[in-house]
């Protein structure tokens, strides 16, 4: 299923084309599709080039670290990531490796690594949708994240599927189209609130 943007001004295929699916088939990426989209967040920019990314993977051909993986999610998003085969949560180092100190664009510098894989995804065939829903909790006693590492998204990571396998709610978010904000809402120019646009 494609759902392109209806962008109101010339942007790349593959932004166009990229997009957050609930449905997965059961086909499992290749260790090297699987590479290919982490050696895209790897040429990710960060400040200071300190790439603060961390990911760890679990794949349904290691069903017990799979299903490890899935209980930090929270159960409205179990209920459809259990059908991507590939599941992944991000982690950001906070401090600056060359000293210690905090690392105020960590965040910033995990979502452009992840916005990478996510073109990476699309060029590839694939889709990954990010969510916010699982347990940081979880994750640090589970993988033993230590301090100073903070859980910032979990994947889901597979072949866009069939919406039809999903339940009837998640189904019809699957269908709707896709909408932003028009730019005159977060483009401002001279102050806050000034339209940069001109009419």
């Amino acid at each position: 299923m494609e759902k392109s943007a209806d962008s109101a001004y010339p942007i790349h295929e593959l932004i166009r084309n990229r997009w957050s699916p609930r449905s997965f088939t059961d086909m499992m990426p290749s260790q090297s599709q699987l590479l290919s989209l982490f050696e895209a967040a790897r040429w990710a920019p960060s400040c200071y080039n300190d790439q603060p990314w961390f990911f760890i993977v679990a794949t349904k051909e290691n069903p017990k670290e799979y299903e490890k993986m899935l209980s930090c999610l929270v159960e409205q998003n179990r209920i459809w990531a259990r059908q991507a085969p590939v599941l992944v949560i991000s982690v950001a180092r906070i401090t600056f490796s060359l000293n210690g100190k905090p690392n105020a664009h960590a965040f910033h510098d995990l979502g452009m690594s992840i916005q990478n894989i996510a073109i990476q995804a699309t060029g590839m065939g694939l889709a990954i949708h990010p969510m916010a829903g699982f347990s940081k909790k979880c994750t640090r006693e589970t993988y033993n994240i230590p301090e100073g590492y903070d859980p910032v998204t979990a994947l889901a990571i597979g072949f866009p599927g069939d919406p039809n396998t999903l339940p009837a709610a998640l189904r019809e978010k699957e269908m709707e189209p896709r909408q932003r904000k028009s730019l005159k809402d977060f483009i401002f120019a001279c102050t806050w609130g000034e339209n940069f646009i001109s009419e």
